[in-house]
């Protein structure tokens, strides 16, 4: 992807980043864990956190809608991304150690894959020891209970890490895309789900903030995993288990900026998407975009900014 020509009035959110905290604090974190070797689809994913970061050249640091400018604002550290994330334990044992150091340094830790097998190490690595209080939310077309170590697996090694089911919430679980056996097991754990349907009923933010509600109600730190695929297959072309019908960009976009200003969350990842396989590189787009939402967010929660559209 060429980058657009530069313009001394327009800065980008690649800048941004690349600028780091200053003489700040930083606030935010980001991380790349290019997982992909285990995943139940064939997938390019460990390209993914490179390709968002060359996305960022594509937008600015300026959001009317949510009444801020990035630069100034909310300090970022890009940590680059983890080496051999896939490589068994040792692999493993890496992300967890980014992922705590990453949440010791700012206010908030956003992960950028790779497939959905990292959520479980990041998960281990975020919340730390306080895995015993600490709730999920996951926004995902899939429940992620099977056995083993994969991208099918993250919710159910989370609870054998200590995560309460009950603190464990799963919203826009789609149609046709889970066994009614992992259905079954999901609601007999105690797993909340909100399906698809119920998202489209009762609004995005009405979920997601519920979901964070519930998640939090033993009073610990919150994951959120957006998982790329629970959005509709016409946004979300590259990620290889997005089906017809799931969420908007906007939608998933929002619940991004919700997690990003929510206090007890984090740490946020965004996995499932194939850049190798992603055209007009429009799912890509999209996770960067969520990525400048979660620092919106981000700045609402520090009170930098209010959060409100600029009405001129």
């Amino acid at each position: 992807m060429r980058p657009p020509s530069e313009d001394p009035r327009w800065p980008r959110a690649a800048a941004w980043l690349a600028a780091g905290p200053g003489q700040a604090g930083v606030d935010l974190t980001v991380l790349g864990v290019p997982t992909h070797a285990t995943s139940l689809s064939k997938t390019g994913a460990h390209a993914t956190p490179a390709a968002v970061r060359r996305a960022l050249h594509r937008f600015s640091t300026w959001c009317p809608s949510r009444g801020l400018d990035l630069a100034g604002t909310v300090a970022p550290l890009d940590l680059g991304n983890v080496d051999d994330p896939d490589l068994g334990d040792e692999g493993e044992w890496r992300v967890i150690t980014a992922a705590r150091a990453a949440v010791d340094r700012g206010a908030l830790l956003v992960a950028v894959g790779g497939d959905n097998s990292l959520t479980a190490p990041l998960g281990a690595g975020a919340l730390g020891a306080n895995l015993g209080t600490a709730g999920v939310v996951t926004l995902d077309a899939h429940h992620d209970i099977r056995e083993g170590r994969s991208n099918g697996s993250p919710v159910r090694r989370l609870i054998e890490a200590g995560v309460h089911p009950e603190r464990i919430v799963q919203v826009g679980i789609a149609d046709w895309a889970n066994s009614r056996s992992y259905a079954d097991e999901a609601h007999a754990r105690g797993i909340t789900t909100m399906l698809r349907s119920e998202v489209a009923a009762r609004g995005i933010t009405a979920c997601v903030t519920e979901a964070l509600a519930t998640a939090s109600a033993a009073g610990g730190p919150v994951l959120v995993d957006l998982d790329v695929d629970v959005c509709d297959r016409a946004v979300a072309p590259g990620c290889p288990a997005s089906l017809p019908g799931g969420l908007s960009a906007h939608e998933l976009m929002t619940a991004a900026h919700l997690a990003g200003r929510d206090e007890r969350v984090v740490a946020i990842d965004l996995t499932e998407i194939d850049a190798t396989a992603d055209p007009d590189d429009r799912t890509v787009r999209l996770a960067a975009l969520c990525l400048l939402e979660s620092a919106a967010g981000l700045a609402v929660r520090l009170g930098r900014a209010s959060g409100e559209p600029v009405r001129r």
